[in-house]
């Protein structure tokens, strides 16, 4: 008999044995931003490593860098997700108000936290330094940004001005749920991108905008008249 070739005794030790993958442990809040289409996820460890911010405006740009992202497009109101540090944040469209999605997305980002442990696998070069782009449900379509930093030279003062952005500024920032880079200094103007939860404000732009030029003017006083501030 077949059955002979595998004595119960062979059988129930390996079957024993077999577990399932213990879950992450993973606290996980929602809190809102100044910018109403947004909602920061906040978890209770770090989801993305070596410092990185990555923002995806599409299911397809998210394919092969971010797991998380690319389940979380599948909500058809999701316009965008911008994950670092220990939270993401999501802009939606306006079909649905957070008060009947907000424990929907957390509980499902929290379940998805606790079967991994990283939200972000891969960070591609284009993701890094990507093009000024504005979402159309969850395809997108690619604009160039008003400013070709290409031809930007570095000069010696941007190390001072990187130093003041990411000391005074990017706290607040991130704590909104958003994040600022900046891109360059050219005539006493510096240029700065706006990602995350700033992205589409007008007003938490505006409000930035004018927070940082009275910030670098004073720290830096005839060297910057003027602050540009884009939201990618």
């Amino acid at each position: 008999m077949a059955s002979s070739f595998f004595p119960k005794a062979a059988i129930i030790p390996e079957i024993c044995h077999m577990e399932k993958p213990k879950k992450i442990p993973t606290s996980l809040y929602a809190e809102m931003t100044p910018n109403p289409s947004a909602m920061k996820f906040v978890a209770d460890r770090a989801l993305i490593t070596g410092g990185l911010q990555v923002e995806y405006r599409s299911k397809s740009e998210a394919k092969g860098s971010s797991a998380l992202a690319e389940e979380l497009f599948n909500f058809p109101f999701v316009t965008s997700v911008f994950i670092s540090s220990n939270y993401v944040t999501v802009l939606k469209d306006e079909s649905l108000g957070w008060e009947m999605i907000v424990q929907q997305l957390r509980e499902y980002i929290r379940e998805w936290l606790m079967e991994n442990e990283v939200a972000v696998s891969a960070v591609s070069a284009d993701l890094v330094s990507r093009t000024r782009e504005t979402a159309s449900g969850n395809e997108k379509e690619t604009k160039t940004t008003s400013t070709d930093y290409s031809s930007f030279e570095p000069t010696e003062y941007d190390e001072e001005i990187r130093f003041l952005l990411y000391e005074y500024v990017r706290p607040a920032v991130e704590s909104d749920g958003g994040a600022i880079d900046f891109m360059a200094y050219r005539d006493k103007k510096v240029y700065v991108q706006l990602k995350g939860s700033c992205s589409g404000c007008p007003s938490s732009t505006a409000t930035l905008k004018g927070g940082i030029e009275n910030l670098l003017k004073a720290k830096m006083p005839d060297i910057v008249e003027e602050v540009v501030a884009e939201a990618v």
